[in-house]
């Protein structure tokens, strides 16, 4: 699962160390082979500044395309497959370099407008100059190649991506399905509050009225309520200098119920007037249910600190997700595409084949998003999770539900697997970006449960803890890519494995 922290800041995802993985394979593969002699006025054309011609054949992990010059190779964010374009190099090393689109000579067929109009500036989407039908394709190669580059698989057994909008109206733009934003704030030239999304490589807030990516009854908010910071004249975070107040304004929605939670971050949770103002809030939208702030005083892109404090309302919404009742707070992890999440949940039941007598440990568990839903089908669920407040979510979910049959401990996965109680008939991993700590791999094949299903938000460490799995007894028997993040590079697995008996 990706938290609202680690994906504040996509560029320090390892971008770089993966690109160089990219290229030694890219280069093997080049039109032109690279021990061909290079000419000095090749030389002399690799050099930052430069304007070259290429045309884009692969996209990368990170989401730029891929070009190819002269047996070197070319990352060019904004550009497709398929694209004829002129680029400026701007950061070269001998056998790669970053490049900067100039024009494009001839389009993609699977280039199409973009339908934000700041998509050429905003960070928050790469992929909006993308079709989707090519998205959806190009994500399915991307955990493909990871999975034949890192984890060392031949013709790993990987099914086409599974979106739920090949079946709505959304399918053409592939936007409106974030349940959840939280946007940095700033001060214009002329004073006003801005709420945005960082310009692509910078610091500089791209100022919104509107989202096309998130849930569009969350559009008037973010309109209104920065004229109404503005107005209460709470100071603005500068991150350089670390001084001022208001860091980010947070938005969620419940997508079954419209309920909606409205949050302050802040360096100081004592804002003048912040209690009359959040009564102003809940009477103008009656849709909103809560207004709190969270505090976090700490320098760093870290959005959330530690306390969240309710000043209107209630602590949560509810939300609805695979016929449960959930409450969910303004710090909760919980997968920002609703229905994609319950589509995936659905094809982990379905691979399973639950028959009611199996016990299921769920590791990093959150607050039991997958643990309750598959807890009705299953003898036993047992959740595990570092985060306290979470495992208090979770048990408070069970108990809205009326479910019995779970438990749910704090701890590390790595301390609190090797320390159950029972043998887990299937053991359910859903870890951070990084993957799993190898710990956590050494005790599974320790324990050796029948079955492993792991979900990731990072193909390339699921390839890395795959390939640790198979070579200690397991067999992959499927993966599963989804759509949890159109518009972007991102891509959220499932991948199925069965303990080798052979």
């Amino acid at each position: 699962m990706i938290s609202e922290n680690e994906i504040n800041d996509e560029k320090n995802l390892d971008v770089g160390e993966k690109d160089e993985m990219y290229v030694g394979t890219a280069i093997a593969t080049a039109e032109t082979p690279s021990e061909e002699p290079v000419l000095a006025e090749s030389i002399n054309l690799w050099q930052q500044g430069q304007l070259l011609e290429t045309t884009i054949d692969d996209l990368s992990n990170s989401g730029d395309g891929v070009g190819r010059w002269e047996g070197r190779v070319i990352f060019v964010p904004d550009t497709v497959v398929g694209d004829r374009i002129s680029v400026r190099l701007v950061r070269v090393k001998p056998q790669y370099a970053y490049g900067k689109l100039h024009k494009i000579l001839e389009p993609s067929s699977h280039r199409v407008r973009p339908g934000c109009i700041v998509a050429d500036k905003c960070g928050g989407c790469q992929w909006q100059h993308i079709d989707y039908a090519y998205q959806r394709e190009a994500k399915r190669n991307l955990v493909m190649q990871d999975l034949e580059r890192i984890g060392g698989f031949s013709n790993p057994p990987v099914d086409a991506m599974l979106s739920i909008l090949e079946e709505t109206s959304l399918e053409e733009t592939g936007i409106g399905y974030r349940n959840k934003v939280t946007y940095p704030l700033a001060r214009s030239a002329t004073k006003q509050v801005q709420a945005g999304y960082y310009q692509k490589g910078t610091h500089q807030l791209i100022n919104l009225n509107q989202c096309p990516i998130q849930d569009v009854r969350l559009n008037p908010l973010l309109a209104e309520v920065k004229q109404d910071l503005y107005k209460r004249g709470w100071s603005i975070y500068s991150e350089e200098q670390h001084r001022g107040k208001l860091r980010h304004l947070g938005l969620r929605i419940g997508r079954r119920t419209g309920e909606i939670l409205l949050t302050l971050v802040s360096t100081d949770g004592n804002l003048q007037g912040l209690e009359e103002q959040a009564e102003e809030w809940l009477g103008r939208y009656p849709e909103l249910v809560g207004v709190s702030v969270n505090v976090n005083r700490d320098r760093g892109n870290a959005i959330f600190g530690k306390e969240t404090r309710c000043i209107a309302g209630q602590s949560y919404l509810q939300e609805e997700f695979a016929g449960l009742k959930f409450h969910i707070q303004p710090t909760t992890f919980f997968q920002v595409f609703t229905e994609q999440a319950e589509a995936l949940l659905l094809a982990i039941a379905a691979e399973l084949n639950l028959q009611g007598h199996e016990i299921l440990v769920d590791a990093y568990c959150g607050i039991g998003t997958l643990t309750l839903p598959l807890a009705k089908q299953v003898q036993q669920a047992i959740g595990l999770e570092v985060q306290p407040e979470a495992v208090e979510q979770a048990q408070a979910n069970a108990e809205l539900n009326g479910i019995t049959n779970t438990t749910f401990q704090t701890g590390t996965v790595e301390a609190l697997l090797g320390q159950l109680e029972v043998q887990p008939d299937i053991v359910l991993l859903d870890p951070p970006r990084k993957g799993c700590d190898r710990k956590v791999i050494d005790t599974l094949l320790k324990l050796l449960p029948a079955r492993i299903v792991y979900v990731s938000c990072n193909p390339s460490t699921l390839a890395r803890d795959l390939k640790l799995l198979c070579q200690g007894g397991y067999r992959l028997t499927r993966v599963r890519p989804a759509d949890f993040f159109p518009q972007t590079a991102h891509v959220e697995c499932v991948a199925f494995l069965v303990r080798d008996e052979a």
